[in-house]
């Protein structure tokens, strides 16, 4: 199907799904459609959730597992899908999908070459954030919604450098404007709480599956900064539904979702002989783990293999350090070595080593495991995990915005092994590649590996400039970055460890730097 024409297939709908399915589209090829009743078939299907931030992740993962649920037991749980990104455009992923009766394909890739291809179909439809934000809040405030999930990344949730909501974002303080159209994740929910607060609408769970240690309590403490930057009128009443009304759990989930390529779109055509113009490429392995605490019903997500527990810190804080920890490491320095995709950069054994290292001996020291759980375990599973050519994660998309995920990422390791009196060699040298990549001309595009997209650059270059000699840049950014707390950030050994890496990058390069960083003291 590769070499076909896909211009000339049917667009992907749920009348040309029926056919192909009905015709046994290359089921010799592994294809494994969701059957899609019309009670299943998106747009038919009642909504309940309303979701921000309408990318892969999400549709290979949340949209996933809800699928899955709706095989097992029915429920008013079709998707409203959200784009939050202000300002994107095109935006082929709502279009697509909006052209599509709201489906696309998720396409498993499996090592090896093996494919499998389902479409979920549980998306109701689509809003623009930046456009339709009042029909956002709409949706957000109305009666038939009971969950609002976010994956809007760390960047979405307008933050600052102490973790609390940045007041001084100009996107916030408008949003805070009574009367205006939010535009911020925080501000969308906030506005639509408002409505049903004042509709006297039922309960609504807020749901955060992004990489936040106890995302649900840090959504819960940033939407009470924002109330509390309220008026009084509007302030009391909505922070007393929020109390009484708004539950927010905290959750996990995990599983890589690259950026969709044409050559996906060619095994989604492959796969059911129609035309997808935003398939989403995923691994095989996926986890969720939540609290169980959803004040108005929730689908039946364990009967996909979503984990309900108590404590889910446990499960974070392993998957967030080692996972997203180990994946920064692997960006940053893969850059540095040549490599496009972050198999490219595990198939380097040398640097492959001595990621293994750092997440063996400096940051698994760190992290207590889950129950059921094998710390070591886990670590070869991810070795295994981010080798798979076939998801082509590029270096360059993982290495962006670092200067909001390391501090989330990185962080907390730090601070506890500095405390404990251990200097990890192998994360001071990733912060020197950070600080490399970032202040290079064009953030490495330049050298044909894709740009390295970060907020923050231009303020961290500047502030770099006024320093001489890349030991000296390094040790500016790591003092008054605010990428670090202050315990890592004004610990003597470890600025001493980051510009000695510094130093040795510019002079003898990656190799040189990876072969010191892992030798034991």
């Amino acid at each position: 199907m590769s070499g076909v024409d896909r211009s000339v297939l049917p667009r992907l709908s749920r009348a040309s799904l029926a056919r192909s399915t009905a015709a046994g589209a290359r089921k010799d090829w592994g294809s494994a459609p969701y059957p899609a009743p019309q009670s299943q078939a998106g747009l038919d299907l009642a909504p309940g959730i309303v979701h921000l931030g309408l990318g892969n992740f999400h549709r290979a993962h949340q949209a996933v597992y809800t699928a899955d649920a709706l095989r097992h037991t029915d429920g008013p749980w079709g998707i409203t899908g959200v784009a939050t990104t202000p300002g994107t455009r095109p935006r082929p992923v709502i279009e697509g999908m909006a052209e599509q009766d709201g489906l696309y394909t998720v396409l498993t890739l499996h090592r090896g070459g093996a494919v499998a291809a389902s479409v979920p179909g549980v998306h109701h439809q689509g809003l623009v954030a930046d456009g339709q934000g009042a029909d956002v809040v709409a949706a957000i405030g109305a009666a038939t919604t009971r969950i609002v999930s976010l994956t809007v990344t760390e960047k979405g949730y307008t933050f600052g450098a102490d973790g609390r909501l940045d007041l001084d974002d100009p996107l916030v303080r408008a949003d805070l404007v009574g009367g205006a159209t939010p535009r911020t994740a925080i501000g969308l929910i906030a506005r639509g709480l408002q409505q049903r607060q004042r509709a006297g609408s039922p309960p609504v769970t807020l749901l955060s599956c992004d990489n936040l240690m106890g995302n649900g309590h840090r959504l819960r403490s940033l939407l009470d900064e924002f109330i509390a930057a309220l008026p009084a009128a509007e302030r009391e009443d909505l922070q007393a539904y929020a109390d009484g009304r708004v539950s927010t759990p905290n959750g996990m989930v995990d599983r890589i979702a690259p950026a969709t390529t044409d050559e996906h779109r060619a095994l989604a055509a492959r796969a059911f002989g129609v035309r997808d113009t935003v398939p989403v490429p995923a691994e095989p392995y996926k986890l969720w783990v939540m609290q169980d605490d959803f004040r108005a019903g929730r689908p039946a997500w364990e009967q996909a293999g979503a984990v309900f527990t108590e404590d889910v810190a446990p499960y974070e804080l392993m998957k967030l350090r080692l996972l997203n920890g180990a994946h920064s490491l692997l960006a940053y320095l893969g850059l540095l070595r040549g490599h496009r995709s972050i198999d490219r950069a595990v198939d380097d054994e040398l640097l492959s080593q001595v990621v293994e290292f750092a997440m063996r001996e400096e940051i698994m020291p760190t992290v207590p495991e889950p129950v059921g759980m094998s710390g070591a375990d886990y670590i070869g599973e991810l070795l295994d995990r981010f080798a798979n050519p076939a998801l082509g994660h590029r270096t360059a998309q993982v290495g962006s915005d670092g200067s909001l995920k390391i501090p989330v990422r990185w962080a907390g390791t730090l601070t506890e092994a500095l405390a404990a009196g251990r200097v990890p060699r192998v994360l001071a040298l990733g912060f020197a590649a950070y600080v490399r990549v970032i202040t290079a001309d064009d953030a490495y595009d330049e050298r044909s590996l894709g740009t390295v997209h970060d907020g923050a650059r231009a303020r961290l270059t500047e502030l770099a400039s006024r320093a001489s000699g890349p030991d000296g840049k390094a040790r500016l950014l790591l003092a008054e970055g605010g990428l670090l707390p202050q315990e890592a950030a004004g610990h003597g050994d470890f600025a001493d460890t980051v510009a000695e890496f510094a130093r040795i990058l510019d002079a003898h390069g990656a190799e040189a730097a990876l072969r010191a960083a892992a030798t034991r003291d």
